[in-house]
């Protein structure tokens, strides 16, 4: 796929790449020191009318944007940039919108990454060809913009518009580490951590019974669903960059491995003994405090 951007437009969406923010915009993002994690959607289209018009209307509903011209950039972006959903600009004359689909969805199948068509009218035969590359919704235009950020906050899991997901949202602790499940906000020792979605998940599923030991399988079934096969060495490995957080943040928890059984969150309140083993820890869950 070539980019016809023109050089106007080429301009328009590199400042758009990169917006400026407001004082009121940062200050929006922290509540309480814990650092607001927006979702990020990738929009993958040639027309610079329709980037700039959905990247306005996502953006000003809470969502960051990147923008990808061709197949190859929207993959290199999804790979770097770990996006939690793509939406895909499906023109009449280009088959390219199942292409994509279907690279994005054998490409990331682990990462549960939400990919949405817009369809363009006399498109509609591409509906077929969306289904069988795994497209997850599609939309014919023209459509109420609600539709599309309905769908993204419904299929991401995320807070109403308007609320700031701090009041009487669900909140779980470990030793110093803070999770805010409905905003989607995750501190440790005061410090910010930055989780992709997978890995948001699985800590989540560990928060909510610390102490508790899970296997593989059910970590996997909690962050990819039972319909995604993952093999044993996936969950291992964001396992460990989830640590990676924990000691970096000194978030006074660790993740145990219990050889042969899976995973179990502690509280580090003691120092390890010999074998590397901790001691007995607390654990527990709480509510956010409020505004």
């Amino acid at each position: 796929m070539e980019p016809i951007f023109d050089q106007a437009d080429h301009v328009r969406l590199e400042d758009m790449r990169s917006p400026a923010l407001s004082i009121e915009a940062v200050e929006a993002d922290v509540v309480l020191g814990v650092a607001l994690m927006k979702p990020l959607v990738l929009i993958c289209s040639q027309d610079a009318e329709l980037c700039l018009y959905y990247s306005h209307i996502l953006g000003v509903d809470g969502f960051r944007i990147e923008l990808a011209r061709s197949v190859e950039e929207a993959l290199a972006l999804a790979s770097e940039r770990e996006p939690q959903a793509v939406v895909l600009d499906c023109q009449p004359a280009s088959s390219t919108g199942s292409t994509i689909c279907a690279q994005l969805k054998a490409e990331f199948r682990n990462r549960g990454l939400l990919v949405i068509a817009l369809i363009a009218p006399g498109a509609e035969n591409q509906h077929l060809d969306l289904l069988k590359a795994g497209i997850d919704e599609s939309f014919v235009r023209p459509f109420g913009p609600a539709m599309l950020l309905d769908c993204l906050r419904t299929k991401l899991a995320l807070p109403k518009p308007g609320s700031n997901g701090i009041e009487n949202g669900s909140s779980l602790r470990c030793g110093r580490l803070e999770m805010n499940v409905d905003a989607r906000r995750v501190r440790g020792n005061g410090h910010d951590i930055h989780l992709g979605p997978i890995q948001f998940k699985l800590l989540r599923h560990l928060l909510e019974t610390p102490g508790m030991v899970f296997s593989r399988f059910e970590l996997k079934n909690a962050a990819w669903g039972e319909k995604i096969h993952v093999g044993e060495r996936t969950v291992d490995v964001h396992i460990s960059r989830i640590r990676k957080e924990l000691e970096r943040t000194s978030a006074g928890s660790v993740i145990r491995t219990i050889r042969s059984d899976g995973y179990s969150l502690e509280e580090a309140d003691v120092e390890p003994e010999a074998d590397g083993e901790y001691a007995s820890v607390r654990c527990h869950s709480l509510e956010w405090p409020d505004g």
